[in-house]
């Protein structure tokens, strides 16, 4: 049975859900020690703190998977550049923005989401009392910090004024276990002080082992205000300015940190999980934690894996994949996308089909001689993202300049495209959104463009138009119901204290 967030709270302060094996990547143990008897010595420390990041997996995971959904689906679902031919009416629902209250992936990110910040409190007011080297307590509280202000920035964005709880809680305390909803101004508050907190600590600049870094941490801060800048706080300039300075940060030590790959496989393979441009990235490994991903962006029963399940949950819309410049790599075959494969059961030849998502497809695991462990890793932070933010912070603040020009045009050069020049700040900024449409698709970055932005990316026009009202590709019209997800009804029924619900829901 899936958990409120009030026994989320209750658990987390129990310990009843935090205990993990010392591996990094190891499931939940599920031995339910007692505070008192756990935070005793580093170990223990380490091993609580490698759990929180377990909770990174609500992004791909959630109920009914079997129909193909899964919370990422959700949001690109959302947008309108993908359709589905999964089974699934929850599916249906998004893409028409007809769903309820009781949709599961939603839920999936609200339960995930709170659960690992349930523990993160825990790690921070347990920590700090634990006789241990001084650097590794920095490092540990460094990643808890960063950890819970990935968690509260992504719900915030989701579900506008969330419960905001930063202690274990008491669970005889009903007022505790039934918070009531914060201003998402306090949210932003507690996110940019628990980065700062993070930046500070003694994390290193770069880790390859999918765990907080310097560099993850100041990408996360640069998006933080980027969207500060924006809808719904519109705190501006003066936001726009933190942001291109965060990025700057990340982006003038360039291949130093981050290089981006050589080859567009580099993105979807097993040996280059955390290396390269991926700044931060959820774990994943076969016989410990299986992403099926990959089976959710095969075309629907087309026999081009060895997988039972082709679920064709998420299909690109042709029209996107169009809107692509001419020559850029990332919409050529076996770029971003491919439309044939050889067929791997069921006989032999070739398979054909509309364009299917191949960012996500894991040979190893998937092909004619895959070995059917699907452990691709789903990444959360690339560093084209972070050129692209600060780009666009730039811009706002000081027109196209050469630092602006310098971060696009990094990510267009390994697209193969031409530089670009002599925009006006317009036109400059509306390159810069092209561009993080099509580098980042699919990874879940677009519906929060859209909010933060107020405008659709329009196919067609290959333009930017207003959002509310505009009939989308899926011929979906966009209200601003859909500028937020509602709160679950489960939460509500567990906790009256939230209602009312986002408006329209």
């Amino acid at each position: 049975m899936k958990k409120s967030i009030i026994s989320i709270f209750a658990a987390a302060t129990l310990l009843t859900a935090s205990s993990c094996s010392e591996s990094f990547l190891d499931e939940n143990n599920k031995s339910n020690p007692t505070q008192d008897s756990y935070f005793q010595n580093a170990t223990q420390a380490q091993t609580f703190v490698n759990g929180i990041y377990t909770n990174l997996r609500a992004n791909t995971s959630g109920d009914g998977i079997g129909y193909g959904e899964s919370p990422w689906i959700n949001l690109e679902l959302l947008v309108g550049h993908a359709s589905t031919n999964s089974q699934s009416n929850f599916n249906l629902g998004v893409i028409n923005h007809t769903t309820g209250t009781e949709n599961p992936g939603f839920y999936s990110y609200w339960q995930g989401f709170y659960e690992g910040i349930a523990n993160a409190n825990v790690a921070i007011s347990r920590i700090p009392q634990i006789d241990m080297n001084d650097t590794q307590k920095s490092t540990l509280m460094g990643q808890a910090h960063f950890l819970r202000a990935y968690y509260y920035f992504f719900l915030t964005r989701l579900f506008g004024d969330i419960p905001l709880v930063t202690q274990p809680v008491d669970p005889t305390d009903d007022s505790q276990l039934r918070p009531q909803r914060a201003n998402k101004e306090e949210i932003y508050e507690l996110i940019v002080n628990d980065l700062t907190a993070a930046e500070n600590s003694s994390i290193p600049d770069v880790d390859r082992t999918g765990r907080a870094s310097k560099g993850a941490v100041k990408s996360l801060l640069a998006n933080v205000y980027l969207t500060m800048a924006g809808y719904p706080l519109n705190k501006g300039a003066e936001y726009y300015q933190l942001a291109a300075a965060k990025a700057a940060e990340v982006t003038t030590q360039g291949d130093a940190w981050y290089p981006l790959f050589s080859n567009l496989e580099f993105l979807h393979d097993r040996p280059n999980k955390n290396l390269g441009e991926f700044i931060l990235q959820v774990q994943y490994l076969g016989g410990v934690a299986e992403n099926n991903i990959t089976q959710m962006i095969i075309p629907y029963n087309s026999s081009i894996s060895r997988h039972g399940d082709e679920y064709g949950s998420l299909v690109p819309r042709q029209a996107f994949v169009d809107s692509y410049e001419t020559g850029d790599k990332r919409s050529a075959e076996r770029g971003f996308f491919f439309t044939s494969a050889p067929r791997a059961k069921n006989g032999t030849g070739t398979i054909t089909f509309p364009p299917a998502l191949y960012k996500y497809w894991l040979e190893a695991s998937s092909g004619v001689n895959g070995d059917l462990t699907p452990d691709i890793n789903f990444t959360l932070i690339r560093m084209p993202e972070v050129y692209l933010i600060h780009a666009e912070a730039e811009n706002e603040v000081n027109g196209p300049t050469d630092a602006a020009y310098a971060s696009l045009n990094k990510v267009r050069q390994r697209a193969g495209l031409a530089p670009l020049s002599g925009l006006s700040q317009s036109q400059f900024r509306e390159a810069v959104w092209r561009e993080r449409y099509h580098e980042l698709c699919y990874e879940n970055k677009a519906y929060f463009d859209i909010q933060r932005t107020r405008k659709a990316y329009n196919l067609a026009a290959n333009s930017f138009v207003d959002l509310i009202g505009y009939r989308n590709e899926s011929g979906t019209t966009w209200t601003e119901k859909y500028l937020l997800l509602p709160i679950p009804q489960r939460e509500l029924q567990a906790n009256p204290n939230l209602a009312p619900n986002n408006p329209g829901w």
